[in-house]
């Protein structure tokens, strides 16, 4: 049986106004690209945001990192650009760090989260996709749902679970890999994946089966272009029920508006704000960061809603508690640890001021 490709690929082209939102013509514009463009390729697609991102969600058959299918997004991009460069928009075009497509995504910018997969009887997903952070805020959230007890219960109760999860974890620096397995390697996995700035979970599979459970895009922009262009905002898709988490233990995690990095100028620390898609629109300090949650149902490769998860009263005590959080660390203004640390701060413009203070020091006598 040949195997369904499900890629979500994201970029900011153009921020409606300043960073905050995508205008409409962003999307509309992008949606009729893929309808005229796309024909041989995609079995179908969905267009939407977070934030000041346009992301494609695209199922087909070309299988993962296809040079069809990330050179339609990458011209895709390249269309929607334009016309926000026709209006004006800010920051038209940051993500697209390259002027010619050199056969896949890796270091053109864009963000990219690909999984292939036979479709079961009942294929329902999850693609959550953030604002205002970078490929680590999913470290947490992945960690709870695969491989804590106490957030998912299908650990322990569900046979086809109990064995665990192996995760494929990447060293954003040394552009390497190394796979780990929970529960056995939970306190080593813990060592790596609690430093997010650093180390991301790439993808996470079904010791059971060894089918895909998880994708997340971990590209990061300040190490590929070499100063700050812009956070990267990325994407992850979960596989949800029978043999893997529930959509309600998916869910969860997010009830905890954990600190990520980020926020104003990608310099700054703040809590990740789970929202429905219409509020993903980052305004205070330009932020504080925002997750949505769209749900699918796929049905032989056609993309069934989407189905806005976070649109949900249960959800309200997370944005209460998010909006408690920034207003605590927004005191701290300049200070660490709401400003970032130091390492993570050679990637922003501050070194461009603070070399002007090199020469008025003095060694100590």
């Amino acid at each position: 049986m040949n195997k369904l490709t499900l890629s979500v690929i994201k970029a900011d082209v153009g921020g409606f106004v300043g960073h905050s939102g995508v205008h409409e013509n962003l999307l509309t514009s992008a949606e009729e690209f893929l309808r005229e463009e796309s024909r041989d390729l995609l079995i179908d697609f969905k267009i939407s945001y977070v934030g000041d991102d346009v992301n494609l969600i695209m199922t087909h058959k070309m299988g993962a990192v296809s040079e069809k299918i990330h050179s339609l997004s990458w011209e895709c991009f390249k269309h929607v650009t334009e016309t926000a460069k026709d209006m004006k928009l800010y920051g038209a075009g940051q993500d697209l760090l390259k002027d010619t497509f050199s056969g896949n995504l890796k270091g053109m910018g864009l963000g990219v989260a690909e999984m292939e997969f036979i479709e079961r009887p009942s294929e329902p997903v999850i693609i959550f996709a953030a604002d205002k952070t970078e490929p680590g805020a999913w470290n947490f959230p992945l960690y709870k749902i695969f491989a804590d007890p106490f957030n998912t219960s299908g650990l322990v109760i569900d046979p086809s679970m109990h064995r665990g999860f192996n995760f494929e974890v990447i060293d954003l620096k040394k552009d390497q890999k190394i796979m780990m397995s929970a529960p056995e390697e939970i306190y080593d996995l813990l060592v790596l994946i609690g430093a997010p700035s650093r180390y991301c979970i790439k993808a996470i599979y079904s010791r059971e089966t060894g089918d895909i459970a998880s994708s997340s895009s971990t590209q990061k922009l300040n190490y590929i272009a070499g100063k700050y262009v812009g956070k990267d905002d990325p994407v992850c898709i979960v596989r949800c029920q029978k043999g893997l988490p529930a959509v309600g233990e998916v869910l969860e995690p997010f009830s905890f508006p954990h600190l990520v990095n980020g926020w104003m100028r990608g310099s700054h620390t703040g809590p990740l704000m789970p929202v429905p898609r219409e509020q993903s629109t980052p305004t205070r300090f330009d932020g504080p960061p925002r997750v949505t949650a769209l749900g699918f149902q796929i049905n032989e490769g056609k993309l069934q809603g989407p189905k806005d998860l976070f649109d949900d009263p249960a959800f309200d005590r997370a944005r209460e508690k998010a909006n408690e959080i920034a207003d605590y660390m927004r005191r701290l203004g300049p200070f660490e640890p709401h400003r970032l640390h130091l390492e993570e701060m050679e990637y922003t413009t501050l070194p461009q001021v603070k070399d002007n203070l090199n020469e008025r020091f003095v060694n100590i006598i």
